[in-house]
């Protein structure tokens, strides 16, 4: 991927090649559970529920998996696993801040796999709240450029509450990116849906508030330490903050 990418982009266009399904299925049942089980199985009362629902069902996940996931975490399947929402920060190679979020049934041997995998490529997990200021929670929508043309989503995005619209990236990789504050988010999705404009991804997420430029041998460490973190069973996302330099490719 060529010009300045940021690692949401470079996981957009990773993961239409190679996403490992299985895997992916099994983070967003966790999150379904989670949601399902702090705000009770209905979508239509339970935001977060209806956000990991959608998110789950954008990848393809089968209905029974996700039916099954939401009985799970209502406690209609018994009480199950029991899951904890942890935030891992630290910094990457170049001084790139990480922010981890995870679910998992063991803190002491997630925070031991996650210091290990910081440390085997150049980085240091740090303490809590060493980088989360750096970042900010939004809604975030990604359209392909050729679904629409950008006066049009301007128009549609800003009168239903977003901040801003860019375009990311070139050629048949070029997404609008669409920004909003969380409290937004169904309000600019119901406005893109009745203008017929639909995202490839929807999702309230962490959105860091400055970029760091990259040289090509610090890029290919910090993403290396990137995709270990992604590949972890227990994280559910990874935000951070850095650019790739102009023509990189992404292997």
């Amino acid at each position: 991927m060529a010009g300045h990418s940021h690692w949401a982009n470079i996981q957009r266009s990773k993961g239409a090649v190679d996403k490992k399904r299985g895997k992916l299925f099994g983070k967003l049942s966790r999150l379904i559970i989670v949601a399902a089980r702090s705000g009770g199985a209905d979508p239509d009362m339970n935001l977060r529920l209806r956000y990991a629902i959608d998110k789950a069902k954008a990848v393809s996940m089968p209905k029974d998996n996700i039916e099954r996931a939401v009985k799970k975490g209502a406690g209609e399947l018994g009480t199950g696993e029991s899951f904890d929402e942890v935030v891992y920060e630290g910094y990457a190679p170049g001084g790139v801040a990480v922010l981890c979020e995870i679910l998992t049934d063991n803190r002491n041997r997630t925070a031991g796999e996650i210091r290990k995998a910081f440390d085997r490529f150049g980085g240091s997990l740090g303490t809590t709240g060493c980088v989360a200021y750096l970042f900010d929670q939004k809604g975030v929508f990604t359209i392909p450029a050729s679904a629409t043309d950008e006066e049009t989503l301007f128009e549609v995005a800003l009168e239903a509450g977003a901040e801003d619209v860019k375009r990311e990236g070139s050629g048949e990789e070029a997404v609008f990116e669409v920004l909003c504050p969380p409290a937004d988010f169904d309000a600019v999705a119901a406005a893109l849906s009745e203008a017929g404009i639909e995202p490839d991804n929807a999702e309230v997420t962490r959105v860091p508030q400055n970029y760091i430029d990259l040289d090509a041998d610090t890029a290919g460490q910090v993403l290396r330490l990137m995709e270990e973190l992604e590949d972890h069973d227990d994280v559910q996302s990874v935000s951070a903050n850095f650019n790739l330099p102009d023509g990189y490719e992404v292997g």
